[in-house]
């Protein structure tokens, strides 16, 4: 007894800077497990995308500036993968590249049904960015389908950049805008989300503002969206000497600071973040101290951990980070980070730390894992996770690698 189930991807260059690929039955069994990490806050987390079909021209699909991951019109994990799940792809078709000025990318891809996940679904994504001016650019992103089988699901945005490394003579500046719509069966009329920033990024200052509202039902098929409902504000400046002493190749002090509202206008979370050492050796070591004061806005109870419910209120502690780092030149290379202070209405401690060994040219070890111990009046908690990667570089090309990690949380080794 047996099946058979082929597969085939297919890349084809269309122009000098133009790419078609097709693939059939995909098979993503290459693709590296993600990194498992420990959530502490009540917003979803953000894993980057690993499977080779649609990282190749990713940046095409680049929406905003300084959109970050907070929120994404398009993101391709939703194809593909629903609630953790694989959803088997039955074919798709991408076209990617540049043309002259003009920055394009379309993506079609048909997904099977799976009994109790999702039914049979085709998504769709078009984006559009014309340069213009000099160093500036206007753009378009459409997206069709839901890997739910939700229907009516709809989504467009458009976003400009204004961009210059001639201001004042030689320095950088940028100003974005950008604003999205969508919409969807049953869902409300508050779907839409728009926002700015302005950029200063440049050697000896580095600074940035940002503004953006997302509404209470913004929820896009195919996109990711950490908060809906808000107003967020944010500003960080960096100033960046070389003071050509002590050893030091340079410093950097930072400040930044982020409030979030809700459609009201009432607080729902504050954070400052300041650096005042934070130093890079002419070796390539560094040192970094903060200081991070923080505030919370529950209006519904919050489980931290399995069985530590957090009530709602209002919260504000301070926060304290030790780090330290060697240089990536080194045989044995790494950085250790302890958080430690307040957290809601108790302490929380969290040991992090990477490492790196290179015994021979054709060998790589990287061991990574993080311990943490909260002390809550809604109890107490532990966890710890731990990871371990083995490079083994035979040629040019033949790379092994593998990757093995165990967390306390779910008990499980991968």
């Amino acid at each position: 007894d047996g099946s058979f189930q082929p597969s085939v991807d297919v890349t084809q260059r269309l122009g000098s800077n133009l790419l078609g690929s097709v693939t059939v039955n995909t098979d993503f069994a290459e693709t590296e497990v993600d990194t498992r990490r420990t959530n502490l806050t009540r917003f979803p987390l953000f894993f980057p995308e690993k499977r080779t079909f649609f990282l190749e021209g990713s940046d095409i699909f680049a929406f905003g500036l300084g959109l970050g991951d907070s929120l994404l019109p398009y993101y391709s994990r939703r194809v593909g993968l629903v609630s953790g799940t694989e959803v088997p792809i039955l074919v798709g078709g991408k076209v990617n590249g540049r043309v002259s000025g003009t920055n394009l990318g379309a993506q079609v891809v048909r997904t099977r049904s799976v009994e109790g996940v999702a039914p049979d679904a085709t998504m769709a994504v078009f984006r559009v960015k014309q340069n213009v001016l000099a160093e500036s650019s206007v753009g378009l992103i459409a997206t069709a389908g839901d890997p739910r089988g939700r229907t009516g699901s709809w989504l467009f945005g458009a976003d400009a950049t204004y961009q210059t490394s001639r201001m004042k003579g030689d320095k950088n500046f940028a100003l974005g805008l950008w604003g999205i719509a969508m919409g969807r069966d049953t869902l409300g009329s508050d779907a839409g989300a728009y926002g700015v920033t302005l950029d200063y990024p440049n050697d000896l200052w580095d600074t940035v503002a940002k503004y953006s509202r997302v509404g209470k039902d913004f929820d896009p098929s195919m996109g990711f969206v950490a908060r809906p409902g808000v107003h967020s504000y944010s500003f960080r400046t960096e100033y960046k000497p070389r003071p050509k002493a002590w050893n030091i190749r340079q410093m950097f002090f930072e400040f930044e600071t982020s409030l979030v509202t809700d459609l009201d206008r009432q607080w729902e979370s504050y954070r400052v973040f300041t650096a005042p050492v934070n130093w890079r050796f002419e070796s390539g070591d560094r040192v970094e101290f903060n200081w991070n004061p923080t505030g919370e806005h529950l209006s519904a109870p919050f489980e931290v951990s399995p069985g530590v419910v957090i009530p709602p209120g209002s919260y504000h502690w301070t926060r304290y980070r030790l780090e330290a780092g060697t240089a990536s030149k080194r045989r044995l290379s790494g950085q250790v980070t302890w958080w430690l202070g307040g957290f809601y209405e108790g302490t929380l401690h969290q040991l992090v730390w990477t490492s790196t060994w290179t015994p021979a040219p054709i060998v790589t070890l990287d061991l990574t894992g993080e311990y943490d111990v909260g002390r809550l009046d809604a109890g107490d908690f532990t966890n710890t996770l731990a990871g371990a990667r083995v490079r083994l570089n035979i040629s040019p090309d033949l790379t092994l690698s593998s990757y093995l990690q165990y967390d306390t949380l779910s008990r499980s080794f991968g």
